[in-house]
C-alpha cells in the first residue's frame, strides 16, 4: 500500500486564536500520522518560494477571485484596476506571502493512504464562507474574498494543505528539507500494513 505525505500549515490566525490543538485533532482522528512538525516564522523569500509563479496558478487564483465577485454582483476592476486574472492573481499572491509572514505558523507533515486528498477534504474549500460545515475552514472561519480585498489583505482561511502529491513533495522539501521527518508505528499503520522504525529518515 502506498502511503503519501502532505504539508499542512496552520497559519498565524489559527495560531493566534489558540485552536492549533483542535485542528491537529482533525487529522489524528482521520487516522493520518504526524511525521514532521515545526513552529516557524515565515519570511518573504520562503513565502515567495511556497506560492507558485506560473501563469496557470496565477490565472486559477485570479479566476477564483473574479467568480466570487461575479457571484456577489461586484466589479473586481473597481478593487484591482483590471479584470485580467493573471494580474489579479499576482496581487493575491503578494497578500498571501504577507499573510504567511504575519507571525509564527505551525508547519506539519502528515502521512497516510491518500494523505493529500484526505488533507484537502478535512481542510475544506479555499474560501471560508463557502467551505462545507464539518471542515476546518467551514467550522472555524467566516472570512470572504470581497471583504479581504476591500482592505487590501488576503482572506483569513486558517490553514494550507497541499493540493496534489507532486506539490506536496516540493513543499515538504522547501519547509523541512527531507531530513526532519520521522518513521514510527501507530495503531493505524500496523492495521493497514505499513510498519517503520523509530528513527529519522536518512
Amino acid at each position: 500500500m502506498d502511503f503519501e505525505k502532505t504539508l499542512i500549515i496552520i497559519k498565524h490566525d489559527g495560531v493566534a486564536r489558540g485552536i492549533m490543538g483542535k485542528i491537529i485533532s482533525r487529522f489524528e482522528n482521520a487516522g493520518l500520522k504526524l511525521v514532521g512538525l515545526e513552529f516557524i516564522q515565515s519570511t518573504d523569500d520562503l513565502g515567495q518560494a511556497h506560492y507558485p509563479d506560473s501563469n496557470d496558478w496565477l490565472e486559477t487564483v485570479g479566476n477564483r477571485t473574479l467568480t466570487d465577485y461575479e457571484e456577489r454582483g461586484r466589479d473586481a476592476k473597481e478593487e484591482f484596476g483590471t479584470n485580467d486574472p493573471i494580474e489579479i492573481g499576482k496581487a493575491v499572491k503578494g497578500w498571501l506571502v504577507e499573510y504567511l509572514a504575519q507571525g509564527p505558523v505551525l508547519a506539519m507533515v502528515w502521512e497516510g493512504p491518500e494523505a493529500v486528498k484526505i488533507g484537502r477534504k478535512l481542510v475544506g474549500g479555499t474560501i471560508p464562507a463557502k467551505a462545507d460545515p464539518g471542515t476546518i475552514r467551514g467550522d472555524f472561519s467566516v472570512d470572504n474574498v470581497e471583504l479581504a480585498n476591500r482592505h487590501g489583505r488576503p482572506f483569513y482561511n486558517l490553514i494550507h494543505a497541499s493540493g496534489e502529491v507532486a506539490e506536496a513533495e516540493l513543499e515538504i522539501e522547501l519547509w523541512f528539507g527531507g531530513d526532519e521527518l520521522f518513521k514510527y508505528d501507530t495503531n493505524s499503520t500496523k492495521i493497514m500494513g505499513q510498519q517503520g522504525k523509530v528513527l529519522k529518515n536518512n
